[in-house]
């Protein structure tokens, strides 16, 4: 029988890290997982149905460079924007309204008949896409068990390659059968059933709500869900180990000695996610320009992926083992050698293979590990902020980064140079990386309650 001291005070914090996994739990999960597929799927949706549109519309390949920039420049602004309203009112409305949001843009986006209209829906449609992967990763890891919050932040995020992987493979069902805009039906109809469930089950963050002292019967409501033992009415108090902050969440992130971690954070998303959007961009068509068969390339193309998808799980298993800042500073070091061999002319299939496979592993894979590292890192009242404008800042990289291997091509840089030109970033992040041991104060465990606050 709890003592009447315990029934008036719950720690929030203390009782879900140390809660065994439940159904509640579950569903939150794979609830926030679907809702990050089909954010994969309708990020990278434009480039299925390209080669559909160009003989259609009768436009040179060309002409679409500026949608696919404009995509990236939306979810840009998703990231920046709603991550911080996210940290204001909940990840909750935030989440629903966006799913909600961007199931209508796209199914609009059916409707566009000139590259104009088709650039202007998806610019509007990435700003609702944007905050789906930070909002989604804070709110499992808020949820998770201390044991298991690096684990279930990082593979949840790996549902977002996940869904472009399987959008590739739908669409090429899809389009010969009922054509491009089919694609986009599709992407329109399951978000909106995902949203509608949500409305129905998906929770808030505890932890918000408490420190913002809103729906506290909401809170002994979910806490239940996970615990049937916790205590609840109005005798009961539930507190959570952090301090609120009120103004701009942006701010915030160079508050309180946070500033250098935060800098160094956004230096490692930019790099990284330059590199993974260069080499999901362009090994392909370099793989062709090698000899190799267009399906050949494209099997190439996806052991990139692949490796991506796996290095998630054991980079957390490792991370889980000796910390975030080794293996990451270790992964993007592996990363920039990769990288670099992949220009190296006279590989064999099977060796080219291997290393692009490895290459995907340490820079896709590594990118939901460094998601949890700033989910563990910042305070609750920042941490959708902090994910989202690491993103965001990294999205700036996914917009640079196949744009300059283009120019680089146009001004006849050997294949072996742009790759050698291309490891320079995973040097930067591994650099970036080993500075958040004395930038971060303290350095998150793994595992570990979230640090930065104070």
């Amino acid at each position: 029988m709890a003592t009447a001291a315990a029934r008036r005070h719950v720690n929030v914090a203390d009782l879900i890290d140390n809660s065994r996994i439940g159904g509640f739990q579950i569903l939150l999960f794979v609830l926030c997982a679907a809702c990050l597929i089909m954010d994969g799927f309708d990020v990278q949706s434009i480039g299925y149905i390209a080669p559909a549109i160009i003989p259609e519309w009768k436009i040179p390949a060309s002409a679409l460079g500026p949608v696919f920039g404009a995509g990236n420049t939306g979810v840009l602004l998703g990231s920046l924007l709603f991550t911080m309203v996210a940290d204001k009112i909940g990840r909750r409305p935030v989440l629903i309204g966006a799913t909600f949001f961007f199931s209508l843009m796209t199914f609009v986006t059916t409707l566009a008949n000139s590259v104009e209209q088709l650039l202007m829906l998806r610019l509007i449609a990435g700003i609702g896409l944007g905050c789906i992967i930070p909002n989604g990763t804070a709110l499992i890891g808020e949820y998770s068990p201390k044991r298991l919050k690096v684990v279930l932040m990082a593979t949840v995020s790996v549902g977002f390659t996940a869904g472009a992987a399987v959008g590739g493979f739908l669409s090429a069902w899809l389009i010969p059968q009922f054509g491009w805009r089919s694609v986009f039906y599709f992407g329109a109809a399951v978000p909106l059933v995902i949203a509608v469930l949500m409305v129905i089950w998906l929770p808030d963050s505890l932890q918000i709500l408490v420190l913002r002292k809103k729906h506290l019967d909401k809170v002994g409501t979910w806490l239940k869900r996970i615990d049937p033992t916790v205590p609840t009415g109005p005798d009961v108090e539930y507190i959570v180990a952090e301090e609120n902050r009120g103004g701009v969440p942006a701010i915030h992130l160079f508050r309180e000695g946070r500033g250098a971690a935060t800098i160094m954070l956004w230096v490692v998303n930019f790099m990284n996610i330059y590199n993974l959007y260069f080499l999901s961009s362009w090994v392909p068509t370099f793989v062709r320009q090698y000899g190799y068969s267009t399906s050949t390339a494209a099997a190439v193309g996806g052991m990139l992926q692949l490796g991506g998808t796996l290095g998630t799980f054991w980079l957390t298993w490792f991370i889980t083992k000796w910390g975030f800042v080794p293996v990451l500073t270790a992964t993007f070091l592996a990363a920039s050698v990769s990288v670099a061999f992949i220009g190296h002319p006279g590989l064999s299939l099977p060796l080219l293979t291997a290393i692009v496979f490895i290459a995907g592993s340490c820079v896709i894979g590594g990118q939901p590990t460094v998601n949890a590292l700033s989910g563990s890192y910042y305070p609750t009242y920042l941490r959708s902020t902090g994910i989202g404008w690491g993103l965001g800042v990294g999205r700036a990289g996914a917009i640079v980064g196949p744009v300059l291997a283009g120019w680089l091509i146009g001004l006849k840089w050997s294949t072996q140079s742009i790759f050698y030109a291309a490891a320079i970033p995973a040097i930067i992040s591994a650099i970036g990386m080993l500075s958040l041991r004395w930038a971060m104060n303290p350095v998150p465990t793994p595992g570990g309650r979230p640090a930065g606050g104070h």
